[in-house]
């Protein structure tokens, strides 16, 4: 078998847009900025959050919707 073909796993810190920082292994070396983790994703906290859709429908309602008479 080849030796070295592997990248080198590295330990990074990977931060969540609600504040929670924890440490993984990854072949990237830079630091990781998500939005969604374990600690505030719905499906894991089993409590609803709202995230920002109110904006994304507004516009597709003045984008599609029926033009006012």
């Amino acid at each position: 078998m080849q030796t070295d073909i592997h990248p080198a796993y590295t330990a990074i810190k990977v931060t969540c847009s609600c504040g929670n920082i924890f440490e993984t292994r990854s072949t990237n070396k830079e630091a990781l900025h998500i939005e969604v983790c374990s600690a505030c994703h719905p499906f894991f906290t089993g409590q609803q959050k709202i995230v920002d859709t109110a904006g994304q429908v507004d516009k597709f309602r003045r984008r599609f919707g029926k033009p006012s008479a």
